[in-house]
């Protein structure tokens, strides 16, 4: 079959904001007197969304749901000033997007980090490459959930099997079963090929030039 969508993870998938996420992360913890963390750490909080990000990071004695909560919306504040600071796309990203535009391939972002944000660095960092960006906007609909992924393929009035899923984490390999699409993992964001394949990835590639070769 040949695919005629595809939809990308953002973080560890299309660009590295792992420092960006660590600094704004580390800036809060810091104010608060709390230890921080090294962005080795910090690669095995991302991918459920900054929510589950702060609880991670936070010591477990200051662990509660206000305490959370209260730390969540200064993580964001932070995040929000810096977020396109540090973050880069991935080598090979742009040639890649600038391949399948060429093609007339649909493409989308779809996140778990939170709506404005994933908007934000979607179109700051890619302006005229997708006509799709989807955050986290509830958490019932964060992935693996593949609620969002399904409305997508609505809109582009495919199906979802006629659709690549592509993503750094378990998370997105799930979400892509979940959603009944075609799911390809790459290596070069936070998770291993191991994690990835256990997760459902039919294909794991380990450069953005592979993908087209899927296609």
């Amino acid at each position: 079959m040949k695919f005629k969508g595809i939809i990308f993870d953002l973080d560890g998938t299309l660009v590295n904001s792992l420092e960006d996420i660590s600094d704004a992360m580390n800036k809060v913890l810091t104010a608060l007197n709390y230890p921080t963390h090294t962005y080795d750490t910090y690669q095995y909080f991302i991918g459920s969304g900054l929510r589950n990000l702060v609880s991670k990071a936070l010591p477990a004695t200051n662990n509660s749901d206000d305490e959370i909560e209260s730390c969540f919306e200064c993580m964001v504040d932070e995040y929000t000033k810096i977020c396109t600071l540090k973050t880069k796309p991935y080598e090979g990203i742009i040639e890649l997007l600038e391949n399948l535009t060429s093609q007339n391939i649909k493409m989308a972002v779809f996140s778990n980090k939170a709506d404005e944000l994933t908007k934000k660095i979607a179109s700051e960092i890619f302006p005229k490459q997708f006509d799709t960006a989807i955050g986290l906007s509830t958490e019932a609909l964060k992935k693996p959930n593949p609620f969002e992924a399904i409305e997508i393929s609505k809109k582009w009035n495919l199906k979802p099997e006629e659709i690549l899923f592509v993503g750094d984490s378990d998370i997105d390999m799930k979400t892509a079963v979940n959603a009944n699409m075609f799911p390809v993992g790459v290596t070069w964001g936070y998770r291993t090929e191991e994690e990835l394949k256990s997760s459902g990835a039919k294909v794991v590639i380990n450069n953005a030039s592979e993908l087209i070769e899927i296609l």
